[in-house]
């Protein structure tokens, strides 16, 4: 039965906002995890290992089983899986790595400015349009990238990682025809062996956290459903919806993030409060811009997600694109 359009742009539009609060609040997650004695990379082990069996419970309860295997024999697909696994490690990996030292807020400019960079990926790549309220709320937006720029007092490598990696992530997810659910479980399939090989040589050195105690042990288990299960959340409604609404979702989390950065004590003068002025008018903008186009109903429905990389059109029924 053919979910009716209107339906489906409602249930990716909810999937879209579920999985940005996820990843606002996951940073109390990962500290969490290093106050229980685990640093970064023992954090990204556990969680490429155990992301595995959740992600692939999902695969089974979707019936894509077959898809996965399809996609593991079709060579074309698997180097652009081999890639976007690329792109989320060393996001993931960034990720960890500054909300454990004290760079929350530079984490959360890195999740202002891949909006921006999602909404030009869709007007360049899937010909999306991009309202007068569009250029506003992006301009707003990029007034106040910079001003962060200039109150850190230099590059922010952080943001600039953060945004692009998880940018390049999003636009190769979208194109690649093979569904959320197992494309997750394949690019966690990809990371497993480095993560379980880690997990290996650090508890053979006795610097392992895992079975040390039940605190350590049950937030390291946690990191398996706290990566899939936003990560399926957002895959699905980015096969739904126009990239450059997702890039509106997207100050979500940042939102989120800044605030924790702010009661946890983070520098934060008034060039930077500024800065974050500006941000977020130009969401507001962004936010009025789509509610007008809409006559200040629902969202529209879902575009038609782009070809896959699959040429073959027998291969294209074996990985349907997410219709």
């Amino acid at each position: 039965m053919t979910t009716p359009p209107a339906t489906e742009a409602r249930n990716a539009l909810i999937a879209g906002i579920g999985c940005y609060f996820m990843w606002g609040f996951i940073p109390l997650v990962f500290q969490a995890m290093a106050r229980a004695g685990a640093d970064p990379f023992e954090i990204m082990a556990h969680r490429t290992a155990w992301a595995v069996p959740f992600a692939g419970l999902l695969v089974l309860l979707a019936g894509q089983a077959g898809q996965v295997v399809a996609a593991l024999r079709n060579p074309k697909v698997m180097g652009w899986i081999a890639l976007s696994t690329t792109l989320i490690a060393v996001n993931w990996t960034a990720y960890v790595i500054a909300v454990n030292h004290g760079r929350m807020l530079d984490a959360s400019l890195g999740y202002y400015l891949n909006p921006l960079l999602n909404m030009a990926a869709g007007a360049w790549l899937f010909r999306e349009r991009i309202s007068r309220f569009g250029m506003v709320a992006i301009g707003l937006a990029g007034v106040g990238v910079v001003l962060q720029g200039a109150a850190l007092g230099h590059l922010p490598w952080v943001a600039l990682l953060l945004a692009f990696s998880f940018c390049g992530y999003g636009v190769i997810r979208k194109r690649v025809a093979v569904e959320a659910q197992s494309g997750l479980f394949l690019e966690c399939l990809l990371l497993a062996p480095l993560g379980l090989g880690w997990m290996l040589w650090i508890g053979a050195q006795g610097q392992g956290h895992f079975g040390v105690s039940t605190e350590a042990t049950l937030w390291l288990l946690a990191a398996g459903p706290v990566t899939v299960i936003p990560m399926v959340l957002f895959a699905w409604a980015a096969r739904r919806m126009p990239l450059s609404t997702m890039g509106f979702l997207q100050f979500i989390a940042p939102s989120i993030v800044f605030v924790f950065g702010v009661l946890q004590g983070e520098p934060f003068g008034w060039l930077r409060g500024i800065s974050f002025g500006f941000i977020w008018a130009g969401a507001a903008v962004y936010a009025l811009g789509a509610w007008r186009a809409r006559g200040g109903t629902a969202p529209a429905g879902p575009i038609a997600p782009e070809p896959g990389l699959l040429d073959d059109p027998a291969e294209d029924r074996t990985l349907p694109s997410g219709r």
